[in-house]
C-alpha cells in the first residue's frame, strides 16, 4: 500500500446508519481486522462533543462513549451543531479530518447528505470514497438499548440519509453470528 501524501487517505470509508444499528461496533471491529498501522477511525461527532464538554464542563470521555451520559445531552448537541452547520456545513467534518494520518480512514458516523458532499468535495478523485449504509430493524435496535426520542430520532441528524440512494454497500447488521461476514464484505470494499 502506498504512503499517504499530506494526510490524504488512499481509501475513505463512510459509515452511516440509525442509532444502535452497530456503526461504531463494526467500525471498531474493522479497525482491528485492518490494523492500526494502516487504518484509523474518525468520528465527525468528536469535535462536537469536545466543544460541548468544554463549554458545559462535562466529561468528554463519557460523551464519547455509548451510554446514558451522552444521551442526556444528545438533543442539545444536535441543536447546537445544526446551527453551526447552517454557517458552514463542513465545519465538523473538517475538524474531524485534521487527525487523518493513515492510508485507510473509517468515518464511523456520517449522518447528513452534507457530510457525504463534504468528503466528495474535499477528497475528490485522489481518494477512493466508499459509502456504506448499516441497517437494523427497530426490534433489533430496541434490543441494543434504543428508544425513540422526539427531537433526536425524527430530525435531520437521524433521517437525512434515509432516502439516499448512492450507497456502495448496504449491510443488515442484525445477527451476532453474522459479524464476520459483514467484516469480510467491508474489507473487500476497502481492498478493491
Amino acid at each position: 500500500m502506498a504512503n499517504v501524501p499530506d494526510g490524504v487517505p488512499r481509501v475513505l470509508l463512510l459509515l452511516s446508519g440509525k442509532r444502535k444499528c452497530g456503526k461504531d461496533f463494526l467500525a471498531d471491529a474493522l479497525l482491528q481486522r485492518l490494523g492500526t498501522d494502516r487504518a484509523q477511525i474518525v468520528r465527525i461527532s468528536e469535535p462536537i462533543k469536545r466543544h460541548w464538554a468544554e463549554a458545559m464542563g462535562l466529561d468528554l470521555a463519557a460523551l464519547l462513549s455509548d451510554g446514558a451520559y451522552k444521551e442526556r445531552y444528545r438533543r442539545q448537541m444536535i441543536e447546537w451543531s445544526d446551527g453551526r452547520r447552517q454557517e458552514d456545513y463542513g465545519v465538523f467534518c473538517r475538524a474531524a479530518c485534521a487527525t487523518i494520518d493513515r492510508p485507510i480512514c473509517i468515518v464511523s458516523d456520517v449522518r447528513r447528505r452534507t457530510d457525504v458532499r463534504y468528503f466528495r468535495e474535499a477528497y475528490g478523485p485522489e481518494t477512493r470514497l466508499r459509502t456504506v449504509r448499516i441497517e437494523a430493524s427497530e426490534q433489533v435496535r430496541h434490543g441494543r438499548g434504543w428508544q425513540f426520542q422526539a427531537g433526536v430520532d425524527d430530525v435531520q441528524s437521524e433521517c437525512d440519509l434515509d432516502g439516499y440512494a448512492g450507497w456502495d454497500l448496504v449491510l443488515t447488521n442484525e445477527r451476532p453470528d453474522g459479524v464476520g461476514e459483514l467484516l469480510d464484505r467491508l474489507v473487500q470494499l476497502v481492498e478493491c
